[in-house]
């Protein structure tokens, strides 16, 4: 766990002294703020309309819009998580490709290192280096809980943004496992990044592409499409089923990993 740790600082200390960090971390705040304002515009009209009219008379589509949770933050997280699917790719596509690239990786496998190791280090601070992207967005509902309540008259329901923003670190997890993997297979960054960003892209499209499939297919298809395992858990729902799933796709990434790794030795 020891060369674990110290593998993980060294991946944290060369994103941070590289200006591709705070590139990634000024995209994520620029287009998570774009949708904030987006939504909160959202937010207002909904309310306006509600005085108008009344929510009776609205429907159920303008349901979410009655509190600041439901209307701005839930949805919020749901669009980070599609920004994320887009990140994510570029913040791994390093990991292990440039490894390879320079020849280092042959030189880090004669080291008194085992590949678990080494896999589990580059994942720790891919993790960290998403967690800390992911974390500048925390500053959306920290604004609404200092100046909402004079607007809607409603406190943020705290449970419900803390979970839904654990469910997206948690996807950010699944992600860099993802790319990972794919860095591990080849020595173009771009490609890694290219092939990360589809293979994450088809997997959180699976209900929609099994839609038209037969039984069972289509359940299977619906089962194991990302977007539909991470919709509960960013409305702040603890559902076992989906931590269970997230937590399987990350351990089975990182087993690939691990015997892409391992390959290289007798490469």
């Amino acid at each position: 766990m020891r060369n674990a740790l110290a593998i993980a600082r060294k991946e944290l200390g060369i994103y941070f002294t590289t200006p591709w960090a705070y590139v990634v971390f000024t995209a994520m705040l620029a287009i998570s703020s774009f949708f904030f304002v987006a939504l909160l515009q959202d937010f207002r009209q909904a309310h306006a309309l509600a005085r108008m009219y009344g929510w009776e008379r609205l429907g159920p589509s303008f349901a979410p819009f009655k509190n600041l949770t439901d209307g701005v933050v839930v949805n919020l997280w749901n669009t980070t998580a599609v920004i994320t699917l887009f990140v994510a790719p570029f913040l791994t596509m390093r990991l292990f490709a440039e490894e390879r690239r320079n020849r280092t990786l042959e030189l880090l496998m004669t080291l008194p290192v085992k590949p678990r190791e080494i896999v589990l280090g580059k994942f720790l601070g891919g993790v960290g280096i998403s967690t800390a992207a992911l974390g500048v967005t925390i500053v959306f509902p920290l604004t609404l809980a200092l100046f909402g309540a004079s607007e809607s008259g409603q406190a943020l329901e705290w449970n419900t943004v803390l979970l839904g923003f654990g469910a997206l670190l948690l996807w950010g997890a699944t992600c860099i496992s993802i790319g990972m993997f794919i860095s591990a297979l080849t020595e173009s960054q771009m490609l890694a990044a290219i092939l990360t960003f589809a293979v994450a892209l088809v997997w959180w499209l699976f209900q929609g592409l099994a839609q038209g499939a037969d039984e069972p297919w289509r359940s299977i298809g619906a089962h194991l499409g990302f977007s539909t395992q991470l919709a509960p858990l960013l409305r702040g729902l603890v559902d076992l089923k989906s931590l269970v799933f997230f937590a399987s796709a990350i351990l089975f990434m990182l087993l690939l990993t691990d015997r892409a790794v391992e390959a290289q030795r007798w490469t």
